[in-house]
């Protein structure tokens, strides 16, 4: 019987393999770099361990270091989560060697599937469809074949490009795996990423629990997954549940683990890759088939034999995964302090965060925030369940892909289950901002600023000068500026005729809107005020009367969007012409590579960038001078 559990990882699935382990009565125990050391992963185990370092090669991917302190801790068993070493062959033998149980498929197994050429030839011979592919295959999608999570993976649709996104394949690979093998497979357009869940115990039963709908990603990531696939036939789901097992019988898996597809617009499923471990988008399978996962690989860990067939299913499910990232950007993940973290409770709602109140968001590891799950009779209820938890949530201090996740979640195209892996790129751009609203917002801010400032709220007696203030919307967002009387005949608001002040306080505010009563919540960190209404979330900086000066950047000049790491360097110089669009350079930060390229035709006047360097939020990473319009 297993006594107590380390787990090696942090956050969200550290967090969710606890909450197990104290259901069961298991002692838990947390390793942490000095960027968690505060983490809530950290405070919420029975004992925690430090990993010293910051960056996961330092920390999280030291498995010598994970290992001594499972034994310094008194752990006996170690489970992985997922991502860092969670497939990790050697460290699963490394855990074993030390009289450790280790929560997770044979060693063996997770070699046979650690790398996906490999796993593409198993499963060809065990008669599992594959997609194979050649360099005249266009379009092909270039892959890692030793990770995955979008890393290392380019999609080719002109041969003149192969060698040179095959180069930039590679050097992403070897940097975040270790391993820059690539390979070759169709790129199939409008296909569908669908999974589907096994669980295997050391006698011979092997459980297919479902499939799940991944399709919409972004950056090869997925964003929002659900159980049971919609619009699945019969056949085509009995096709992929046979292949999912026969997958796991192949190589006599243990443990939970997930068998992936590529599903083409014609229904021919093709494999994909097999995840030997827990998966992030497992919550959707635990809701549906009423299972605990984690417990299941426990009592599998020790010995324990499945029930011959898994439970009934019931209902649907939906995940979407909650970001500290713009999508407006590129997806820039965001960084710095989670002022407030709140979604609301409801039946059928499920959170599972790796964050809280004040908690930092740092540079060094994933941007999600939580899972939100929802989980009804049917999928039109969870969808709206899940899409009106994400509305009335209060995410302050960092932009988010919340409104992304709702826009999804409410699309026709969505409802009716016409999914595939472009359907972010068919979604499109996000809606312009709604000026109304968020003048009104603004307005509902500076009575909420007044009321904190004046005691009676800059009430006058007599006509004066109107009040005013100026706030700035998310960074690069439009400016309002309110102006406003309050006197004898009560709110007097420029632009406002139909607005009338009903109660205010410094963090609530409630206006009449054209005789309709509106609510709106205020809270101020620093400059920065975020106001949650009946329009829904507002984030705007309140601008100072009188600004100082600042210094001014050369004009042309390239700033870094985030704190992290220079890890390439374009072959150009300084005085090189460049074409508008040209990567110059690469940065990597939270997991992820974003290219720096040149905003315009021009020459370069100064690159201030190389291989290795750290760089903060806004430092000067090259400059581009425009050329001169004819």
């Amino acid at each position: 019987m297993i006594a107590s559990v380390l787990v090696a990882n942090r956050g969200e699935i550290a967090r969710r393999v606890f909450r197990t382990c104290r259901d069961l009565g298991i002692a838990t125990v947390a390793v942490h770099s000095d960027a968690d050391a505060t983490a809530l992963h950290v405070r919420e185990a029975d004992a925690a361990v430090r990993l010293p370092g910051d960056a996961p090669a330092d920390t999280y991917l030291r498995g010598d270091l994970i290992v001594k302190a499972a034994l310094a801790a008194g752990a006996d068993a170690v489970h992985p989560g997922y991502g860092f070493l969670s497939e990790n062959a050697d460290f699963a033998r490394d855990v074993i060697a030390a009289g450790l149980t280790w929560i997770g498929p044979a060693p063996e197994a997770i070699e046979a599937m650690g790398s996906k050429t490999r796993a593409k030839r198993l499963m060809a011979e065990a008669g599992v469809p594959v997609l194979e592919a050649g360099p005249d295959d266009l379009p092909v999608l270039v892959k890692a074949a030793a990770g995955g999570g979008g890393r290392g993976m380019r999609v080719v649709r002109e041969a003149a490009a192969l060698e040179q996104e095959l180069a930039a394949a590679r050097a992403e690979a070897l940097s975040a795996f270790g391993d820059g093998e690539v390979f070759l497979e169709p790129y199939v357009e409008d296909g569908r990423h669908i999974e589907v869940q096994v669980l295997a115990d050391t006698h011979g039963t092997v459980w297919t629990l479902g499939e799940r709908d991944c399709s919409v990603q972004r950056r090869h990531q997925k964003v929002i997954e659900e159980t049971p696939a919609p619009g699945v036939a019969d056949e085509l789901r009995r096709t992929l549940h046979t292949a999912a097992e026969a997958a796991a019988r192949a190589i006599g898996y243990v443990g939970a683990g997930t068998v992936e597809f590529l599903v083409s617009p014609d229904g021919r499923p093709y494999f994909l890759e097999m995840n030997t471990r827990l998966q992030v988008e497992h919550p959707v399978t635990e809701c549906v088939f009423g299972v605990d996962l984690v417990a299941l690989q426990l009592e599998v860990a020790e010995g324990g034999r499945l029930p011959a067939a898994p439970p009934v299913p019931s209902g649907h499910a939906v995940e979407a995964r909650l970001y500290a990232e713009d999508p407006a950007r590129d997806w820039q993940p965001q960084t710095g302090v989670l002022h407030r973290f709140r979604l609301p409770r409801a039946p059928g709602l499920r959170v599972d965060a790796g964050f809280g109140d004040g908690d930092r968001i740092g540079v060094h590891y994933d941007a999600m925030l939580a899972k939100v799950v929802a989980h009804a009779a049917t999928r039109a209820q969870a969808l709206r369940l899940l899409a009106g938890a994400l509305e009335r949530a209060r995410v302050h201090g960092l932009v988010t892909n919340r409104e992304l996740l709702v826009r999804v979640l409410r699309d026709q195209d969505f409802a009716a289950g016409r999914l595939s892996t472009a359907f972010l790129d068919r979604l499109g751009p996000a809606p312009a901002e709604d000026g109304g609203a968020a003048r009104l917002a603004a307005l509902a801010a500076a009575l909420a600023d007044a009321s904190g400032r004046h005691p009676l709220g800059g009430w006058r007696n007599v006509p004066s000068a109107p009040q005013s203030k100026t706030y700035r919307a998310k960074p690069g967002g439009a400016e309002y500026e309110v102006r406003y009387r309050l006197g004898r005949d009560g709110l007097t608001a420029e632009g406002h005729p139909d607005v009338r002040l009903l109660e205010r306080a410094p963090e609530r505010v409630v206006l009449e809107v054209a005789g309709v009563r509106r609510a709106f919540d205020v809270a101020v960190y620093a400059d920065q005020v975020c106001v949650d209404g009946p329009s829904g979330a507002h984030r705007f900086t309140a601008l100072p009367r009188f600004p100082d000066p600042v210094a001014q950047l050369a004009p042309g000049s390239l700033l870094a969007p985030m704190p992290g790491t220079v890890v390439r360097v374009a072959d150009v110089a300084v005085g090189d012409k460049v074409a508008a669009g040209q990567p110059l350079l690469w940065l990597e930060a939270m997991k992820m590579e974003h290219r720096v390229a040149a905003p315009a035709d021009g020459v370069l006047t100064a690159l201030h960038a190389e291989a290795g360097r750290q760089v903060d939020v806004g430092a000067v990473l090259a400059v581009v001078q425009e050329e001169d319009s004819p």
